[in-house]
Formats: structure tokens, sequence, C-alpha cells
């Protein structure tokens, strides 16, 4: 069995979609996947699953939901090597961890940034690209549209929006300004106040010879944080703008890209 938290929940036996059932079975192995292979206590799954205010009936629903999950995964026609085990104080979910995507997503991106770190920034963005790819939409989206907000989710998106920072850089230096522009622009859109891709698209807009639009974004950004957090921007993007406004030879796209 394969199993799939980037995006919409989903597990698969062979090419065949497995039936999860409903929503609190859906969520509970939701959980269990974004902790697999690691003890979670019967409390921390009633709170997640019930925002810190589980009903008297809580840890039954919980039981009856590994019963179901347990029966899906001993129906699988191919050898299955997950298995859920009741581990005090809780359940643990012991799953192989190439079987997951959660799992081959970081396995990628740690191979991406050491290649990028050992000088090979061409093969490092091609690992880091391999890597997004395996996403399908934002973490257990499906159980996102039914209301649930977990911080493991948030961390989640978090390593997504790092690794896509990762990948930028990587891409900066091979000359690849012009392709990740438009991507950058929706991104900085969506996370205003996220410096590290405000630099990075001001960088990409200042060599394609966009010196304006470079300008125009730091503007924007500086009064995102200004306006929303009352802070100034920090002193890499502070540096940016200045050296943008020399025309600093630092600027141009590395000799070796």
């Amino acid at each position: 069995m394969k199993f799939f938290v980037l995006g919409s929940l989903a597990v698969t036996d062979g090419a065949t979609p497995v039936d999860l059932g409903g929503l609190k079975q859906r969520a509970v192995l939701g959980y269990l996947l974004l902790h697999a292979n690691q003890v979670v206590p019967n409390s921390r799954m009633l709170d997640a699953l019930w925002d810190g205010q589980p009903p008297s009936t809580a840890r039954k629903m919980v039981q009856n939901a590994v019963s179901a999950i347990r029966r899906v995964l001993a129906s699988a026609e191919q050898t299955c090597s997950a298995e859920l085990v009741t581990h005090a104080p809780g359940y643990q979910l012991h799953v192989a961890q190439n079987d997951t995507d959660i799992h081959r997503f970081r396995s990628l991106v740690h191979k991406g940034r050491d290649a990028v770190g050992s000088g090979a920034a061409v093969r490092g963005a091609h690992l880091l690209r391999e890597a997004l790819c395996l996403w399908r939409g934002r973490a257990l989206a499906d159980l996102v549209e039914q209301g649930t907000v977990w911080s493991e989710l948030s961390a989640v998106e978090d390593e997504r929006l790092t690794a896509q920072e990762d990948c930028f850089d990587a891409e900066l230096q091979c000359g690849r300004h012009r392709e990740i522009t438009p991507e950058l622009e929706v991104l900085t859109a969506a996370e205003p106040l996220r410096e590290r891709l405000c630099v990075q698209f001001m960088l990409a807009l200042y060599r394609s010879g966009r010196q304006v639009d470079a300008l125009n974004v730091y503007r924007r950004t500086r009064n995102a944080l200004v306006d929303g957090l009352g802070i100034e921007p920090g002193p890499e993007l502070q540096a940016l703008q200045h050296r943008i406004l020399d025309h600093h030879s630092s600027l141009q796209v590395p000799a070796y890209a």
C-alpha cells in the first residue's frame, strides 16, 4: 500500500484507490500518517480531532476508527507492510518510509540541498523540483476543507515553502531567473511577509532587466511589513535594494551558471 498526505488523503493498493470511509476515520489515519512510526497518545489524538473539546463518546469513536483502518490494511490484495498497533498510551502506525509521499518528499529535499551545497546546483534544482512535484495540493486538503486545523499541517506547509525557496536559490544559480519569475510573483503575493521569497523575486526581476519592478516589490514588501508587523525589512532585503540602486556587479548571474 502507498499512503498520500501531500494533497487530499489517499491510499492505493497497487494502482487501485482504497476506500477510507468517513471523515473521522480519515482524520485518524491522516493524523497517524503525519506521525508515522511514532506513538500518538490518546489524549493528543482526541485534542487534535475535536479541537481540545472531545465529547464523552470521543474515545469510543477513535477506537471504532482504528478498527476500521485495521480492516482496510488487512484487506490489501498486495502485500501490505503497514500495521496499526495499540501502544500505550495510544496508537502507533508502522509504515515503510518509502510507502509515504511525505517521506519521499523529505528525502528528495535532503538530497537536493546536499547537491546544491556541494556545488551541483543543476542537479540540486532537479531533485528539489522532483520533491515539489509530489504535492497535489495542500497537505490533507480534504480534511482542511472540512475544518481541520492542526499545527502539524502548518509545519508541513512551511516545509514545502522552504523547499520552494531552496529550489529558487538553486535555479537562480543556474541562470533560470526568467523561468521562475511567474512562480515567484504568485508566491510573493500569497506570502507577502516572507522576505526570502521577496529577495528571490527582486533578484529574478533585476536579472531580467526589470529594475523598476524589482524596486516596486521592495516597496510593497516594506509596506506589508511595516503595516502588518510594525517592523522594517531585514538587513538582507535592505542590502539588496541598495545593490539594485547601485547596479552592483554581485547581482549578475554567476559565471558558472
